[in-house]
């Protein structure tokens, strides 16, 4: 009977031990705690020169970025799908055809490749009966045409209307004309520009990059390093000027028809063509 008493006592010492010891951490860690969470400036017995490192700050968790929302895929058309399946199908067949070509394979193909091209020349038909029933879809009507007939109109036309604005340039533009004595291209050049001059009223200025002169052209202007300028490196050249305002547009080099000239001149001038190609042309003063 001695021994149950005997560990029911020392069990009952170590529980009242136990407790005592959980009051003493709880008191002790309460003390901590106001310890370190009371600043020293509230404890008047520590005083206010005690020194205290600063607490130190738990980093903020990082912030989830925001998922990205998936872009919604528009609807395809069923024509869409359709034609893709085609497409797929024929190709496969192709090149099932190609690796393979059996009788069966090949016509299977071919059977494919027709229906297509039979989708192709109705779709063609479509096209050329709304193009006929609407002016600004019908490329031959854009342009230069495609008729015999309508081309002689549109030549003569042309013509008539680039020979008015050649006789309105004559009043305010020039044509330089770089040479050399000893070129023969310059020699068989000058024949049409005397024409042309003679033609549209547009004064031909010869300049001589060599010093000498040219059979049409005995009276001609030594060059005076404007040819340097123009950088001219290869004879005969041409320059379309205005003295008025300095501009000088490059024309072309070599031997040029009298046709040429005309369209050339026609391009040059026409509206907003120095913003093609803006560095070809020149601002020279001319007095």
């Amino acid at each position: 009977m001695r021994t149950p008493l005997l560990i029911l006592a020392s069990s009952i010492v170590v529980s009242h031990a136990a407790a005592q010891q959980s009051l003493v951490d709880s008191s002790g860690s309460r003390q901590m705690a106001s310890v370190v969470t009371s600043p020293f400036w509230d404890d008047y017995r520590r005083g206010w020169h005690f020194y205290e490192d600063p607490e130190f700050e738990l980093p903020s968790p990082p912030k989830t970025p925001p998922k990205a929302e998936k872009p919604v895929r528009e609807p395809r058309s069923p024509e869409l799908v359709e034609f893709d399946r085609l497409q797929k199908r024929l190709e496969d067949y192709r090149n099932i055809a190609i690796i393979k070509p059996t009788e069966a394979n090949v016509r299977r193909y071919m059977e494919l490749e027709a229906h297509v091209v039979r989708q192709a020349s109705y779709f063609s038909d479509v096209a050329q009966r709304v193009a006929w029933s609407t002016p600004d879809l019908d490329m031959t009507l854009q342009g230069r045409p495609v008729n015999a007939r309508a081309i002689e109109v549109f030549d003569r036309e042309q013509t008539q209307s680039r020979n008015q604005s050649l006789a309105s340039l004559a009043r305010s533009h020039v044509i330089f004309f770089f040479f050399r004595s000893d070129c023969p291209y310059c020699h068989a050049l000058a024949p049409t520009l005397e024409a042309f001059q003679a033609r549209h009223g547009i004064q031909i200025v010869p300049i001589s990059v060599d010093g000498g002169g040219l059979p049409n052209f005995p009276q001609f202007r030594r060059d005076n390093g404007i040819s340097r300028t123009l950088q001219v490196t290869q004879v005969p050249a041409l320059f379309l000027a205005e003295p008025f305002s300095g501009k000088i547009t490059p024309i072309g080099f070599g031997v040029l028809s009298e046709s040429q000239l005309v369209e050339r001149i026609a391009t040059v001038t026409a509206p907003g063509a120095d913003a093609l190609v803006p560095s070809v042309t020149r601002r020279v003063s001319l007095q």
